[in-house]
């Protein structure tokens, strides 16, 4: 880890730094980032405390990496790095147990920008006319993004970073096959296939599925005249849909409901090597939520908080399907909840291992939580029992 730091540091591409699960309650979380001080490198730090206090402080560059590994995993049990060549994150178990995963790739590093008010760097350039965002309405024809879009063009470049940090788990060979389910208007249907087929070079077959005819043949209709090939677009249900072998990727923006549930189970069935999916619409816990006399009776007493707890509550169940599925499994935030609410990514990587002790633990845990919540979720009864 150490060592890590050490090269992100002095090669100036750490972008950002995150410190998360404190054993300390009174702090949220730590923030850092690269600045120049009078000439020097500098890691420039923010703990934000629970009372809403933030206190900031600036390390030299030199002594960053050793001032951060003595805080983990004695203070913090979470490291998440950010760099110009892919993410860096360090896990500390209940049991001390370190997971690090790398996905920091030497061949794409760059150094970060170290200005204070720096201007975004995103995989899509802002101001670069790019055909399917120009076909679907976000820039004009010299490549500024409209007033109204800005929120849909930054979210799409939070989710192709989210799918540049787990790139490695996706390409598995010379052609990918990737699914969209519930696939609406396709923006990120559009931008995914853009990012492997264009920026990658892969050779790519996506299948985008949606129940609304209309919608699907207008997507059709641009992919046919940006000549991309390789994405489908089909009227049905998500259901029924045939897919032709074991999916690279598979994503969901905004799925309704219980519809996020078919498509996790539509990923775990398939044995999709990557899943990434973006829950909508809690509706189904929150209508099964009901006093059971026990001591969570009290979070359903306010009509918005029992609609929080169904909304939390529902994507960390879904978490731990995919967990008892084989997946690892992270809930990510992705993009400003000042933006929009619904902003919970759901990231399942497929284990190459299975530990069936661990798997039964996860069942037990599973059944208590629904147990205590008096709820039957829609993935419980195939995918846990």
């Amino acid at each position: 880890m150490k060592k890590t730091l050490n090269y992100v540091i002095e090669n100036k591409c750490l972008q950002k730094l995150t410190l998360s699960k404190c054993v300390d309650a009174n702090i949220l979380r730590a923030t850092g980032r690269l600045i120049e001080l009078k000439g020097r490198l500098h890691l420039a730090l923010e703990f934000y405390y629970a009372n809403g206090k933030v206190l900031q402080q600036n390390i030299p560059a030199e002594k960053a990496p050793e001032y951060i590994a003595q805080l983990i995993p004695g203070q913090y049990k979470q490291l998440n790095l950010t760099t110009t060549g892919g993410s860096y994150e360090v896990k500390v178990s209940k049991k001390e147990k370190i997971t690090i995963i790398d996905h920091i790739k030497a061949d794409r590093l760059t150094a970060a920008s170290m200005e204070h008010n720096r201007k975004k760097q995103y995989i899509l350039s802002d101001d670069k006319p790019l055909d399917f965002l120009i076909a679907l309405g976000i820039q004009d024809e010299k490549g500024n993004i409209f007033d109204k879009k800005r929120s849909k063009f930054r979210q799409i470049n939070r989710f192709l970073e989210i799918v540049s940090d787990v790139e490695d788990s996706i390409v598995s060979g010379d052609e990918l096959y990737i699914l969209d389910l519930c696939c609406g208007k396709s923006y990120l249907s559009f931008a995914v296939y853009y990012y492997f087929a264009k920026l990658r070079g892969c050779k790519v077959t996506m299948d985008c599925v949606d129940l609304k005819e209309d919608v699907i043949l207008y997507c059709s209709e641009v992919a046919k005249k940006l000549n991309y090939t390789g994405l489908h677009f089909i009227a049905g249900d998500i259901r029924d849909f045939p897919i032709r072998r074991t999916p690279d990727l598979t994503v969901s923006l905004h799925a309704c409901d219980i519809a996020t549930d078919i498509v996790l189970a539509k990923g775990i069935d398939s044995g999709s090597r990557v899943i990434l999916s973006t829950p909508c619409c809690h509706h189904e816990m929150m209508h099964q939520l009901k006093p059971t006399g026990n001591y969570t009776d009290f979070l359903l007493e306010h009509s918005i908080l029992k609609q929080k707890l169904a909304d939390a509550a529902t994507d960390a169940l879904r978490c731990k399907v995919l967990e008892i599925n084989g997946y690892d499994v992270t809930a990510l935030e992705l993009i400003d909840p000042e933006e929009t609410p619904k902003n919970v990514l759901i990231r399942g990587i497929k284990r190459n291992k299975t530990n069936r002790k661990q798997i039964e633990q996860l069942k037990t845990e599973y059944n208590a939580i629904c147990e205590a919540l008096g709820i039957e979720p829609y993935l419980k009864k195939e995918y846990v029992q």
